[in-house]
């Protein structure tokens, strides 16, 4: 693992495998976003509790896919197993794989991308696009926080 900080930003790179179950929604790139991934997470709140095998109710991840003309951005729980999927949500795995790291908040997302995209290119990393892939942003819900803290995870290859 490599690790350096970027001012008040940590870069480093982690390996993970994830199985989410959620709820997605897709639309026009970048016309549609934030306002899509906000109205997706409302709307997965309410039914947080019916995801049986969920590892923490209070860290919501968000993995999309983005062609640079739409993206599907998701909500999900990250759980033990995919036997049960509620109707009207999706289950899958990501396989184990290299993320790059950066830590945030809700507020300073838009600057995080920036400090990670030119992190990885420093460390010589290029994101891995769409083959068994995509990038995780893993939102720590806290109500009585002024900023909730975030992670990006890019996937990654040298």
């Amino acid at each position: 693992m490599q690790t350096k900080d970027a001012g008040r930003f940590t870069c480093e790179t982690i390996t993970r495998e994830f199985a989410f179950i959620g709820q997605c929604t897709t639309a026009n790139f970048p016309e549609g976003f934030p306002e899509a991934a906000v109205k997706v997470q409302r709307e997965f709140y309410p039914r947080i509790p019916e995801i049986k095998e969920a590892k923490d109710t209070r860290v919501i991840s968000s993995p999309y896919m983005c062609n640079g003309i739409v993206a599907t951005y998701f909500a999900c729980l990250e759980v033990s197993s995919l036997i049960y999927v509620p109707d009207g949500m999706i289950g899958f795995k990501l396989p184990i794989q290299d993320y790059a790291k950066i830590s945030c908040t809700n507020k300073t997302i838009g600057e995080a991308y920036d400090i990670v995209f030119r992190w990885m290119n420093e460390q010589g990393y290029r994101q891995k696009f769409l083959d068994q892939s995509c990038p995780v942003e893993v939102y720590y819900l806290d109500e009585e926080a002024e900023e909730e803290q975030v992670e990006i995870l890019i996937p990654i290859v040298s």
